[in-house]
């Protein structure tokens, strides 16, 4: 699981930043620095956790983190979550009711900017 774990590509005009399977104290300093430069590129950032089956406390401190930063410079980070594990956490944590939550990547593309006249958090999906 060495190499390349966090890539940035930009799909549909907003960076996404695709996760691996898992998110912890090994390279979440990747996972911070991809946030970085995806925010770099656009004040809306799609974090693609789909394939994503664990993630510990580091992981989740980076994306709130990631999350206080794009709402202080007027973006949003939005979560694609598909695996029950990473539900899971959110959930327990209490992590989930302060991000946008999807069940897919055209969901999450599809939405409206925060400040576009919605809510600033908003939870979609199952």
């Amino acid at each position: 699981m060495l190499g390349q774990p966090f890539q940035v590509q930009e799909v549909g005009g907003l960076p996404v930043v695709v996760a691996p399977a898992e998110i912890d104290i090994s390279n979440s300093a990747q996972l911070r620095s991809a946030l970085l430069h995806a925010a770099a590129i656009g004040p809306v950032v799609v974090v693609d956790l789909s394939r994503t089956e664990f993630c510990d406390s580091s992981g989740l401190s980076v994306l709130v983190r990631a999350r206080r930063r794009a709402q202080a410079d007027g973006g949003e980070v939005r979560l694609i979550v598909c695996t029950r594990a990473v539900r899971r956490i959110l959930a327990v944590t209490g992590v989930e009711s302060i991000f946008a939550i999807f069940a897919s990547l055209a969901e999450a593309l599809s939405m409206p900017p925060a400040g576009a006249g919605t809510p600033d958090v908003t939870s979609a999906g199952p």
